[in-house]
């Protein structure tokens, strides 16, 4: 099964992949690797996912924004493949970022929403290493954002 199967089979809908707003790129390729810029946690109907977790967000809710996040990393590959995922060879990195109150240590059960969501998508090839970081804040208040590098074929 390919990886656009594997999609449709999970019903999982991708979001429009968005151009940066700042003076970087979404995507870039150096050599065999593809390098996605930070996917902030942004619902279905594209509002922002905000908030502190363990404030105003229960691990639960940062698991789910997580799951955005990782929704939009997938959206961006895709774009930057020319709609091909084929041409994925391996996830080899997601590093997570969650907006967290400084008593919060369940940063990554938080990111295993990006990490579960890429390897039901990719399979071994999804499988990745990870960093999950507590930060007092980011942008626009969301909650969680994460970046990837993957290998090209």
């Amino acid at each position: 099964m390919n990886f656009d199967e594997k999609i449709k089979e999970l019903k999982l809908e991708l979001p429009e992949a968005r151009d940066p707003v700042g003076s970087y790129l979404a995507t870039k390729i150096v050599g065999k690797l593809l390098y996605i810029s930070g996917q902030i946690s942004i619902s279905a109907n594209g509002e922002l996912i905000k908030g502190k977790i363990g404030k105003e967000l229960k691990t639960e809710d940062g698991y789910e924004a997580a799951k955005r996040c990782g929704l939009n990393i997938i959206s961006q590959v895709k774009k930057a493949c020319n709609e091909d995922l084929s041409k994925i060879k391996s996830c080899v990195k997601l590093t997570g970022f969650v907006n967290s109150t400084e008593d919060f240590i369940e940063q990554p059960k938080v990111i295993n929403g990006a990490s579960d969501l890429i390897v039901s998508v990719f399979g071994d090839a999804g499988m990745h290493t990870r960093a999950a970081v507590s930060t007092n804040s980011l942008p626009l208040g969301v909650s969680v954002e994460v970046d990837a590098i993957f290998e090209l074929n």
